[in-house]
């Protein structure tokens, strides 16, 4: 079992790396951290450079993961994403934004959801 909130997001963070690598992607880094933020994982998959949110819950009674994506979250995502896209002068490449929401029961994946192009820098 977990022991705080920070074990279950690292282990669906686990877990979606895993199901990324199986599916083509591959991983950059994990975990890019600046002061007002953080992305999860920086992958690349078709040419595209993608920045991918991942949500854990080990229950949907407050709702999915995926809900928790909310529009300021997406502006926080897509502020570092462009932080890191300058900092690697990585102007030319295609950019996607993806979440992947991980439903646990015990340590086990009851369900993992990828939705690719989950929003855009646009998010209005």
């Amino acid at each position: 079992m977990f022991k705080t909130t920070k074990d279950i997001g690292q282990r669906g963070e686990d877990i979606a790396s895993d199901y990324l690598k199986r599916n083509d992607f591959s991983i950059i880094l994990r975990n890019y951290r600046k002061k007002y933020g953080e992305l999860d994982i920086i992958a690349e998959n078709e040419g595209d450079l993608v920045f991918i949110e991942v949500k854990t819950r080990t229950t949907e009674s407050h709702g999915s993961a995926e809900e928790a994506v909310t529009p300021s979250k997406q502006r926080q995502i897509i502020k570092l994403a462009t932080v890191y896209i300058s900092e690697h002068s990585l102007f030319d490449k295609n950019v996607r934004f993806d979440v992947i929401s991980i439903l646990l029961e015990n340590t086990q994946v009851v369900k993992l959801n990828h939705i690719k192009h989950a929003f855009s820098t646009t998010p209005y």
